[in-house]
């Protein structure tokens, strides 16, 4: 039986877990003080997951870059392909919190949100309405 030691992320407790394991099937979760523990435990060792944060070129907004996050977890042997693919992304200001920027990223059904809220260029806009 193989075991695998782990910090837990599911609270601030931050518990030390043991995860056994008979194969790829997980047999017990121990150090866990609440029930996010061992689900985190059996999940981080048979399927990782990671929320994805990141940033996305902005189109005459104030700032040139607006960041981004997925909504959810995705696989983290996507992680690579979803960054690799959110530098291919441009989006045009203005920019709201919680626009969604990319509806499903690397085809994981996820999809990819604005996280700040980016204005148009006020000075652009001026400079448009002189010409």
């Amino acid at each position: 039986m193989e075991r695998k030691k782990l910090i837990c992320i599911g609270c601030p407790k931050g518990c030390e877990l043991t995860v056994f394991l008979d194969g790829k099937q997980v047999t017990k979760v121990e150090g866990n003080h609440c029930k996010k523990g061992a689900v985190y435990g059996e999940k981080e060792v048979t399927a990782p997951t990671r929320i994805v944060t990141s940033t996305v070129t902005v189109l005459e907004g104030e700032i040139p870059v607006v960041p981004v996050k997925t909504a959810s977890d995705i696989p983290k042997d996507k992680i690579l392909a979803c960054v690799q693919a959110l530098k291919n992304v441009k989006v045009t200001a203005p920019v709201e919190i919680g626009d969604v920027i990319v509806h499903d990223i690397v085809h994981t059904g996820v999809a990819v949100v604005a996280t700040k809220k980016i204005r148009v260029n006020a000075t652009k806009k001026y400079l448009y309405k002189e010409l």
